[in-house]
């Protein structure tokens, strides 16, 4: 007998098997691409966190099940063999996957109990960024430059991190001396106008340039002009503009003039 009448003759008698396995992946797949877009919908209305690790979880519990089910009519294993035998190896299979099952809990905890979520601006261990979401193993943090940083949940929930407010993590800082007998007030009002007017394009909305007066020197009064740059824009971009906006103007003590003779 030829080789491909075995495998006609395979095939013929496998039918019915292949047949049922086929239809139950493609219905396994199409559930799980259904339930996915529907619980990311449903998770943006809500109050729980849209992160990955929900979605992916529901999608491994369809797989399992459609599995299971085939398992006996196509493969001819009992489901209860299986799951016996993975009981019997759960010991050296949780050593072995210690690290994953830990990350996999971390990111349970962080998200149930709302510690962080999506959109949430963290700092943790001198990295800063936007979490923009959270999988089986990691978080993904988002910095200002673009850069991905995968930072396992085990970490997160292990280690203390700061929770940063949008404007906190903007902050961008120009320092300046205004020279003295100089009216302040005038002079914060300019300020102000100077540099919104040259930083308008790269300032967070509803956040405009703070002046804020802070000692004395001997070349006059320090003081300092705090901007919010917006998502996406650099801080030093802000201090570029705003130090080119306040450069030559006359209030300002401009470069490091000899200190005042004593009489």
């Amino acid at each position: 007998m030829q080789l491909s009448d075995l495998a006609l003759a395979w095939l013929k008698h496998n039918s019915g098997r292949i047949v049922l396995l086929v239809v139950v992946v493609i219905c396994a797949a199409l559930a799980s691409r259904f339930v996915s877009v529907i619980m990311r919908r449903t998770l943006e209305r809500t109050v729980i966190p849209s992160a990955s690790i929900f979605v992916n979880i529901i999608k491994a519990v369809i797989w399992v099940f459609a599995a299971a089910s085939v398992l006996q009519p196509v493969f001819g294993i009992n489901p209860t063999t299986v799951a016996t035998a993975l009981g019997v190896s759960g010991l050296a299979l949780s050593l072995g996957l210690k690290d994953t099952i830990a990350n996999i809990v971390g990111g349970f905890g962080l998200m149930l109990s709302k510690v962080i979520q999506p959109g949430d601006i963290i700092s943790l261990q001198g990295i800063t960024g936007t979490v923009k979401d959270i999988n089986w193993r990691n978080t993904i943090v988002v910095d200002r430059a673009g850069n991905e940083m995968w930072i396992p949940n085990s970490v997160l929930n292990t280690t203390a991190l700061e929770k940063i407010p949008a404007a906190g993590e903007a902050v961008a800082i120009v320092s300046f001396t205004v020279r003295g007998g100089e009216n302040l007030n005038d002079c914060a009002q300019a300020i102000a106008k100077t540099v919104e007017r040259a930083t308008g394009s790269l300032m967070m909305p509803g956040n405009p340039p703070v002046v804020q007066f802070q000692g004395f020197s001997p070349y006059g009064v320090s003081g300092q002009v705090v901007m919010f740059a917006k998502q996406g824009i650099a801080a030093a971009s802000m201090q570029d503009a705003a130090t080119r906006a306040l450069s030559g103007q006359p209030y300002l003590v401009q470069g490091s003039p000899s200190p005042p003779t004593p009489a």
